[in-house]
């Protein structure tokens, strides 16, 4: 407990058991928040959350055996997604370790490829030292989770307390800061001589809290921007500058510059196979800096033509100090045709839809775009609701769109949201799900209720696995196998059951009266709207395809 105070730590999510239950002991005689959650995965997506969107180090606590297993799928989200976050868990005595006790678990062996690093203490006395190893391989470099497992006898067993330094060494982990120099100043020649240059910027971005210098250099420079699905919002959202997202479901005018370009800044991100479709053909004219620090995803997927090794927000200070002694107003000049073309395929090709008679998914989000002023911190389940989230939501903000982009865990949102709530008490948070995903952890509710966490949640209900039945109704002659949801509870209802607020609307003429309804309230709340039944994410890219050859309608 003095390490976690130590640590600046404020807010655990967990659940106790029998093996954690001294340190829970203690835990109550600290001024330490405990959030009790329902079931340890969303103890760790509450964490996850609370880390994006405080700039702290999400910390949950469980207990051994199961307690530790249900945490993997939120570990590994975490782990894909780059966000620090600390697990303890419990663990049986270390003398029964290998027999096969109760409750007992290798979760070290199990967490090893889905963590930073991880832990088996041994001993009462390497605690405090581990502990602040810990958090500081979490928030350094690479973000990333690590795993504490804390053995009943060295969580009960005595030492004599020592704050460990707080600078830490590692012979075998000294992450590169700072950029090479000259690789800055080559960047600085190239994005000047470049005619149809373009950004794309990704999650390392808001974790490196350098979205303003990234902001600072596209408008100075007069550079287009694109962002993949965890890079939303380090770049504004509304700017005209603003391509939107790229990739599977990108918007066009960000696929189509991406192949057209001659120039590709990119910076903290790893150019998953969701953003590059095809690789073979992917920014085929374009020459490609790539800005990461970690070395291991450079040139992991596509060819680079620029490497540059460091902090994203060392790196894009060093670039706007270059600019500074450089003239670049005949630069922005010489590129005027390129926004002219960036233009007319935005105008060419708007994300788009219809409303008639029954609600349309979108026109939900547009809504709760307009009623919340785009300041909301918005938590998505993973589908067709995600999607519909980052294309018709535009977050001008880093750290306001919180999603499982890597796993693409169903039931994330909803525990998500509650733990970003936690850590920005005073601003609006809501999940947009889907009727299938809220269902896998909607257990949570309790805790939000709980723990007058009023978080809002709005279920775009369409009484299908959405995203799958998308894929059935394009590729497979409309084959709707297990994607049908013909069975689900009154989500009202449960609302209710739960101490909650449950709210619903069938018509468009009801979404913003349920809408203003649900925002206004001091209690957590679903909100159910019934819509399009078959309605599709577009753009989309089908699999195998280069970004340029989308679905629009």
């Amino acid at each position: 407990m003095k390490m976690l105070q130590s640590e600046g730590v404020e807010t655990i999510f967990g659940y106790p058991g029998g093996v954690v239950i001294d340190i829970y002991d203690e835990l109550e005689k600290t001024d330490i928040r405990h959030i009790l959650v329902r079931h340890e995965q969303g103890a760790v997506h509450m964490a996850d959350a609370y880390a994006r969107t405080s700039g702290k180090v999400g910390v949950c606590l469980v207990t051994s055996g199961p307690g530790a297993t249900n945490t993997v799928t939120g570990i590994a989200s975490a782990y894909l997604d780059s966000v620090p976050i600390v697990v303890f868990t419990g663990q049986v005595p270390t003398h029964l370790i290998g027999n096969d006790a109760f409750q007992e678990v290798d979760i070290v062996g199990i967490t090893r490829p889905c963590t930073k690093h991880n832990y088996l203490v041994k001993s009462t006395g390497d605690l405090a030292y581990i502990i602040r190893e810990a958090f500081y391989l979490a928030r350094s470099g690479r973000p990333g989770p690590v795993l504490v497992d804390l053995p009943k006898d060295v969580s009960v067993g005595t030492a004599t307390y020592k704050e460990p330094p707080r600078e830490i060494k590692m012979r075998t982990y000294n992450p590169t800061i700072d950029p090479n120099p000259k690789m800055l100043s080559k960047t600085i020649d190239a994005l000047l001589e470049a005619k149809k240059p373009m950004i794309f910027a990704g999650g390392g971005v808001i974790s490196a809290g350098a979205s303003e210098d990234l902001t600072t250099l596209a408008r100075q420079l007069k550079i287009p921007v694109t962002t993949t699905l965890m890079g939303l919002g380090s770049f504004p959202g509304s700017d005209s500058l603003s391509l939107g997202m790229i990739g599977m479901h990108g918007t066009y005018r960000a696929n189509m510059a991406t192949a057209e370009a001659d120039l590709m800044l990119a910076v903290g991100v790893r150019f998953d196979d969701r953003v590059t479709g095809k690789v073979e053909t992917f920014a085929k004219q374009a020459k490609i800096i790539h800005v990461d620090i970690d070395p291991t995803s450079i040139r992991k997927n596509v060819p680079v033509w620029l490497p540059i090794v460091g902090d994203c927000k060392k790196t894009l200070e060093g670039l706007n100090a270059l600019l500074k002694d450089r003239e670049i107003a005949s630069s922005v000049e010489s590129r005027s045709p390129w926004l002219k073309q960036i233009e007319d395929w935005k105008n060419a090709k708007r994300l788009a839809y219809e409303q008639k008679d029954i609600i349309k998914p979108q026109y939900v989000v547009e809504r709760l775009y307009a009623l919340t002023q785009g300041k909301a911190i918005i938590s998505t389940e993973v589908g067709q609701n995600q999607m519909w989230a980052a294309q018709y939501y535009l977050f001008d903000r880093p750290n306001q769109f919180v999603t499982s982009g890597g796993l693409g865990v169903m039931g994330y949102g909803l525990p998500a949201a509650i733990g970003a709530k936690a850590a920005n008490p005073d601003r609006i948070v809501v999940d947009i799900a889907g009727d299938g995903s809220i269902q896998m952890n909607i257990q949570e509710l309790a805790t939000a209720v709980q723990h007058n966490l009023p978080v809002k949640v709005v279920i775009l209900n369409n009484g299908y696995l959405g995203m799958v039945r998308q894929w059935q109704q394009l590729f497979y002659d409309k084959r709707y196998c297990q994607t049908t949801m013909d069975f689900q509870p009154d989500f009202v209802k449960l609302a209710e059951a739960y101490g909650a607020v449950g709210l619903r609307a069938t018509r468009p003429d009801e979404v913003d009266a349920v809408l203003k309804a649900g925002l206004a309230e001091t209690k957590p709340v679903i909100m159910d709207f019934k819509v399009e039944r078959e309605e599709c994410v577009y753009p989309m890219v089908p699999a195998g395809k280069a970004i340029t050859e989308m679905l629009l309608t």
